[in-house]
């Protein structure tokens, strides 16, 4: 009899390995997060990717935005690096994109200790793990590196916000947030605020407006290369 479990399992991943055992291990990947963590996620391996042996590789991890929370991980393609990489795009990094369940927020301790069960899983380096999302996943960025700041080497939130009271926990990490002037669903406020505290605190975190856009401020740095150039160029102390 199929559980749901194996159901979630045979989903197929977006990464760019052939269909072959690699396929076979991301999807008992699938079927582990669920029953540790209670969410499933997609997964990118770039071109070149060895499980055993090899270089270790980038880890940038993907929240999506409150539309695509659910069961179905197709959703979790609709936006930022998911859809490049379901587009043909290959990264030169390690991509992992976590789905929330519907009518849920993110739990950020499961969250944070499913990243570290990603780093011993895969060849990743330690010292290069990065944080990015979208709208509610902008809010996950900034919990997850307010939980944990020692962790990731640079973090980018799109139009969300976070604690400002624990800003200072900040003050050392890599920052680029991005937010849209006329967002009517996430004030700018909320990722102003969290700027100018991490900046009250000693940090130099960096903050793009762009001024005509409403509450997708999104789709422009993810087409890009800019801010995947400026995660990249980041290694943790």
């Amino acid at each position: 009899m199929k559980t749901k479990d194996s159901k979630t399992a045979a989903r197929p991943s977006i990464h760019q390995a052939e269909v072959s055992a690699t396929a076979m291990k991301v999807s008992a990947t699938h079927l582990a997060t669920r029953v540790r963590f209670g969410f499933d996620y997609l997964l990118h391996l770039p071109r070149g990717y060895s499980a055993t042996r090899g270089p270790r590789w980038p880890l940038v991890v993907f929240f999506h935005g409150k539309g695509e929370r659910g069961h179905d991980l197709s959703l979790v393609q609709r936006h930022g690096p998911p859809k490049r990489v379901a587009a043909g795009h290959a990264f030169p990094f390690i991509l992992a994109a976590p789905q929330c369940a519907e009518n849920e927020w993110w739990n950020y301790g499961a969250l944070d200790a499913w990243v570290l069960e990603l780093m011993r899983r895969h060849r990743v380096d330690s010292s290069r793990v990065y944080l990015t999302g979208l709208s509610m996943g902008g809010f996950a960025t900034w919990g997850l590196a307010q939980l944990n700041p020692q962790r990731y080497a640079a973090v980018a939130p799109i139009c969300g916000g976070g604690e400002v009271r624990r800003a200072e926990v900040l003050r050392d990490l890599p920052i680029w947030a991005f937010h849209g002037a006329l967002d009517q669903a996430i004030p700018l406020q909320r990722s102003r605020e969290m700027i100018l505290a991490v900046k009250a605190a000693g940090g130099s975190p960096r903050f793009t407006i762009y001024p005509k856009a409403g509450h997708d401020s999104w789709t422009k740095p993810y087409a890009g290369k800019a801010l995947y150039a400026w995660l990249l160029s980041h290694r943790r102390k």
